[in-house]
């Protein structure tokens, strides 16, 4: 399921980061329409799932009763379920989190697990929100107006695209994708935090897709997976990247006399 594939990629990221398998899970609880998936359960779980089972929880539990035990940073619905994360589920991620993370990733609209108001009202205007469907601005109590950020891939893959194509890289490992999420959050600015924004601004894909290529293509050069580019080409690898960008734009044609020439 989704689910299951986004804590995959998130528990590697994590063992990235110097965590064991064991640890990265264990800071995991998956919970799907029968409750918490833990081993005191009579349910014949798939491959994919069974690594996720908990031994130290009871099973079936449910969303409210997981957070006030285990007590979660980051609330991530894959549910396509509209209206899960209920007031009282939120409200318990706050009581327990000064920033809560609070994303309802199903799409479409209609199927969003929680709207962008909803989280921010739920916590006091503490939620770091983004979500799978777009959301208006929400404006806070104080007045401070909070952008939510559409969770995707659009600021990753013109990026990869790039490094990939310049690099000539042999493949895309899942440390390359891992190097192209941190190149994103490293290019939020403090004015895009200040105003809920958990991905750069759209006006910023350009700059953002450099940063990307740039991570990318520096993690396929470490792993041997550039057909063309060494280690010695990482101190000039932004100017490299850069002139391997498209750039669209038009030459201009201006008349002279009877005959149009290229400018």
């Amino acid at each position: 399921s989704a689910g299951v594939g986004v804590a995959s990629m998130i528990a590697q990221g994590m063992m990235m980061q110097g965590l064991s398998e064991e640890e990265a899970l264990s800071r995991f609880c998956l919970v799907d329409a029968d409750g918490l998936l833990a081993t005191d359960d009579s349910r014949h779980y798939t491959m994919e799932q069974k690594k996720w089972v908990r031994e130290d929880m009871k099973s079936g539990m449910s969303l409210v009763e997981v957070c006030k035990e285990f007590k979660p940073t980051v609330l991530m619905g894959l549910s396509s379920c509209a209206g899960l994360f209920t007031e009282e589920l939120v409200r318990e991620m706050a009581k327990h989190n000064e920033r809560p993370f609070i994303f309802p990733l199903s799409n479409p609209t209609k199927n969003a697990e929680c709207t962008a108001e909803q989280a921010y009202e739920w916590t006091d205007g503490k939620a770091i929100f983004a979500s799978g469907s777009p959301f208006e601005p929400v404006t806070l109590k104080d007045g401070r107006v909070m952008h939510t950020s559409q969770c995707n891939n659009m600021f990753i893959f013109p990026g990869i695209g790039l490094a990939a194509s310049a690099a000539k890289c042999t493949k895309i490992s899942d440390s390359m994708l891992f190097a192209a999420s941190v190149a994103v959050a490293n290019s939020l600015t403090d004015k895009d935090r200040a105003e809920g924004r958990v991905y750069p601004q759209v006006s910023q894909i350009r700059e953002v897709s450099i940063e990307v290529a740039e991570g990318v293509a520096k993690k396929a050069i470490e792993e041997n997976l550039s057909k063309v580019w060494t280690k010695r080409d990482i101190p000039d690898l932004r100017e490299l990247i850069v002139r391997k960008m498209y750039s669209p734009f038009y030459v201009p044609l201006v008349e002279r006399g009877a005959r149009r020439v290229m400018a």
